[in-house]
C-alpha cells in the first residue's frame, strides 16, 4: 500500500524527486495470467505512495526495464515526431518487467484521482486476457454501464468506434473516461452477438469501507480498496463494534491502493511493531504500525485470489504476528515496488525496483499468502465458527 505521505502522486510531484510507488497493474484470474485489470473508476490503474527516495540512481533490478534505456527510447521517438509513450512501452514490454507500464499525463493523473474514490466514467471494471481480449469483470452498481444492461463476462470490442482488443487496459480506461454528461458508444460482444450501447459518462464514487453486523455481536468490516481515508474508516468501525464481539476483516477482492492507508488499517489491530519490509535496489526499509491498536478482540481476515498488493501487506502482517486467523483462498501475489520515471514528451514509466516482505520475511510477490484455513464459497460461515472458537460474543 517509510516516511509515508498520505497523498497520491501526480505528474507535477515528480519535480520533487523520485517517489516510490507500489503499483497494482493486475493479471485477471491467476498470478500466472498475462494481461492486466483495471477500471474507468477506483480500483483500476492506481498507485500507492511509499516513500520519498531522493534522486533516482542505480542499475535496473532483476526482471525490470533499464530506466535509462526507456527514457532514451522516448527521447528519440519524440525527436522524430513519434510517440514517446509508445516507444517507451516497447522497451518495457521486451524487458520482462511484469508490472512495468507507461502512462501519458492524462492516464497518470486519472489513476491518482482514483485514490480519492471519485471519478468520471461509465462504471466498468475490465481485464485483458492472454489473447488480448478486453472483458468486463465487474460493473459498478447504479452506474451508466449498469443502467445500460452491461454485465460481467461481456467482451468490450470498441469504444467510440476504436477497436480495443490488444490495447493496454490503461488506454481502454482513458477511452472510457471523459467529461460528465458526454456520450460514449460501446461495442460489446455477448454470447456470440455484437451489441452497441450508447451511455453517458457520470461522476461516480465508491465507498471503500462498509460495515454490517451479524448475530452474536460479530462485525464485518469490508475493505474494497485502500483509497484515501479508508484506514481511519477501519479504525472507526472497530471503535463502534460491540464490546466483546469478534471482527471479520473482509479483504476479498481488494486490489490494493495506498500503502499508507493499509498501514493505518493494520494499526487498528496492532500495538505498534512491524507491518512489512521492502527493498529498493538492495536498500531495505520498514513499515511500522502505530501504537494503541485493539490487540484483544477476536479477528478473522477473509482473503481470496482477488486480495492483492496493499491488501496482501495487511494480511501478511496480521497472519505473521498471530493477530488474525486468515480464512479463504490463496491471495494474488503482487508484492513488487515500482518507481515512476518522467519521460520526454510528458509520459511516465512505472518500473519495478524491488519487493516487499511480511514481518516473518516471506516474499509475497508471485506466490501470494496461503490462508490458515482454506475455504471457498463458505468462507464467511467458517469464519463465524472460528470466531466462536476464539470466544467472540462470549
Amino acid at each position: 500500500m517509510p516516511g509515508l505521505p498520505a497523498l497520491c502522486l501526480r505528474p507535477r510531484d515528480l519535480r520533487r524527486g523520485a517517489v516510490l510507488t507500489l503499483l497494482f497493474a493486475v493479471s485477471v484470474g491467476t498470478a500466472a495470467a498475462t494481461g492486466c485489470w483495471g477500471s474507468d473508476g477506483v480500483g483500476g490503474a492506481s498507485a500507492a505512495v511509499l516513500a520519498d527516495a531522493g534522486p533516482a540512481g542505480g542499475g535496473p533490478a532483476a526482471g525490470t526495464a533499464d530506466r535509462e534505456a526507456v527514457a532514451r527510447a522516448a527521447a528519440e521517438a519524440v525527436a522524430e515526431g513519434k510517440s514517446g509513450k509508445k516507444a517507451a512501452q516497447e522497451v518495457v514490454s521486451r524487458s520482462g518487467d511484469r508490472w512495468g507500464t507507461v502512462y501519458d499525463q492524462g492516464e497518470y493523473a486519472a489513476f491518482a484521482e482514483d485514490l480519492d474514490g471519485r471519478w468520471t466514467g461509465v462504471g466498468l471494471w475490465t481485464g485483458r486476457r492472454g489473447d488480448g481480449r478486453i472483458e468486463v469483470d465487474r460493473v459498478q452498481p447504479d452506474s451508466p454501464a449498469a443502467r445500460a444492461g452491461l454485465r460481467a463476462g461481456d467482451r468490450l470490442l470498441s469504444v467510440d468506434g476504436r477497436e480495443v482488443t490488444g490495447l493496454p487496459v490503461a488506454e481502454v480506461v482513458a477511452l472510457l473516461r471523459g467529461e460528465a454528461g458526454t456520450p460514449v458508444v460501446l461495442g460489446v460482444g455477448r454470447d456470440g452477438a455484437a451489441l452497441t450501447e450508447t451511455v453517458r459518462r457520470a461522476e461516480l464514487h465508491a465507498d471503500p469501507v462498509t460495515v454490517r453486523r451479524l448475530a452474536g455481536g460479530i462485525t464485518v468490516i469490508k475493505v474494497a480498496s485502500f483509497t484515501r481515508g479508508s484506514g481511519e474508516r477501519v479504525k472507526e468501525a472497530l471503535r463502534e463494534a460491540p464490546p466483546g464481539g469478534g471482527v471479520m476483516l473482509d479483504l476479498r477482492g481488494n486490489p490494493g491502493g495506498l500503502v499508507a492507508e493499509a498501514v493505518t488499517a493494520a494499526s487498528a489491530f496492532l500495538d505498534g511493531g512491524l507491518v512489512a519490509t521492502y527493498d529498493v535496489r538492495g536498500s531495505e526499509r520498514a513499515l511500522y504500525a502505530a501504537p494503541g491498536g485493539d490487540t484483544g478482540r477476536p479477528l478473522v481476515a477473509l482473503v481470496d485470489g482477488g486480495t492483492m498488493s496493499a491488501a496482501e501487506l495487511v494480511t501478511g502482517a496480521l497472519q505473521d504476528r498471530g493477530r488474525a486467523v486468515t480464512v479463504g483462498t490463496r491471495t494474488f501475489g503482487k508484492g513488487s515496488v515500482q518507481m515512476p520515471t518522467p519521460l520526454p514528451g510528458g509520459a511516465v514509466a512505472e518500473l519495478t525496483v524491488g519487493t516487499y516482505r511480511t514481518p516473518a520475511g516471506r516474499s509475497i510477490d508471485g506466490g501470494g499468502i496461503t490462508p490458515d484455513l482454506a475455504a471457498g464459497d463458505g468462507a464467511e460461515e467458517r469464519a463465524r465458527k472460528v470466531l466462536g472458537g476464539l470466544g467472540a460474543g462470549s
